[in-house]
């Protein structure tokens, strides 16, 4: 395992931390985080003593994706802001060492719930009820932390944050057409829809980008220990991450269910998504009200991105992965009518 895994030049990694976050040789990786997403692997030391060390895809990589140095900036001006992160111990640049850039922190050990099982295996019912409320109460920690004092001013632009997201998933999913799977034009009519009825932006805040119950280690009591994957936090309109929040807390009802799974927020004793709001809204200051629309640009966003991917796919671009994609057209449509149904409830 400590040197024959994808990514890492075991050699030149170990005598970097050996120098520079005083790691003890010999080292094993194992890569616990992978995909065409940035990769995460365990480091363990001769001492028994684990690190966490980022780098990006291995292959694929766009010049301005997946871009380890502002990720490590992000939790380096987070952790004295008091935002549960990983502590960070190191940088490195040289692109002699492993190829690509990439970064240490500590490894935070805790339970990362990914289906119903997992939560029902990890907490009894009376620690999962108090879950939802506590990652609803640290996403507000999060967007009010103060910009300047934490040095991200400069980060991103300040306004119209969505109107570009809308601009931009649009764009790649006209670009990512695949011939026969047209969804009625489902995603583009709600897009418009999207696009005519955006709410005033009402502070610019870290805005984390993916922030949902399995991007997050929690302690034995469900408390939030650290908030994971900051790889596309920016600045922007904390509502969005309120409402990506309220897609991924998936209850059992959801006609969802068939992507997203046995989400972990389907067993017992977790909170609905109605509870997980008002314990966001007892913590700030926003105005909540219009939580419904960014809820629905949440499911229209993930149904750009499975188009994407449903076209990478059909083109033969599988990264190795050989799961069927045959669904993919039915849930796109699916995710396209609940944006709809969300809008217009609201």
């Amino acid at each position: 395992m400590g040197n024959d895994v994808i990514g890492i030049n075991a050699d030149n990694v170990t005598a970097w931390m050996a120098d520079n976050v005083g790691a003890v040789g010999p080292l094993t990786f194992e890569l616990i985080a992978g995909g065409r997403s940035n990769l995460t692997y365990r480091v363990t030391d001769a001492t028994g003593k684990h690190f966490a060390l980022r780098r990006p895809p291995t292959s694929h990589v766009l010049p301005t994706a997946h871009d380890m140095v502002r990720e490590h900036t992000i939790i380096t001006a987070l952790h004295p802001q008091g935002i549960p992160v990983a502590t960070p111990l190191g940088l490195c640049t040289d692109e002699a060492v492993n190829e690509r850039p990439f970064y240490v922190m500590e490894f935070v050990e805790g339970a990362i719930l990914r289906d119903r099982k997992d939560a029902e295996n990890a907490f009894d019912v009376p620690t999962r009820e108090v879950i939802g409320a506590n990652l609803a109460s640290t996403l507000v920690r999060l967007h009010e932390v103060d910009i300047e004092e934490a040095g991200l001013s400069s980060l991103a632009r300040h306004d119209g944050y969505i109107e570009r997201q809308l601009k931009r998933w649009r764009t790649q999913f006209d670009q990512m057409q695949v011939e026969g799977y047209g969804h009625g034009g489902l995603v583009e009519a709600v897009g418009a829809q999207l696009a005519a009825s955006i709410p005033t932006q009402q502070r610019v805040s870290i805005v984390h980008g993916d922030y949902r119950l399995d991007n997050t280690v929690l302690d034995e009591h469900g408390r939030v220990k650290a908030i994971l994957d900051w790889e596309i936090c920016t600045l922007g309109d904390p509502m969005a991450d309120l409402g990506l929040l309220l897609v991924y807390w998936s209850e059992r009802s959801d006609a969802s269910a068939a992507l997203l799974g046995a989400a972990p927020t389907t067993a017992d004793g977790f909170a609905n998504r109605a509870g997980v709001l008002e314990a966001y809204a007892k913590h700030t200051s926003l105005d909540v009200s219009h939580v419904s629309y960014y809820q629905a640009f949440g499911y229209w966003k993930l149904a750009c991105i499975l188009q994407g991917v449903f076209a990478r796919y059909s083109a033969g671009a599988t990264a190795g992965d050989t799961g069927s994609v045959s669904e993919f057209p039915t849930h796109i449509t699916m995710l396209a009518e609940l944006a709809k149904q969300t809008l217009e409830q609201g």
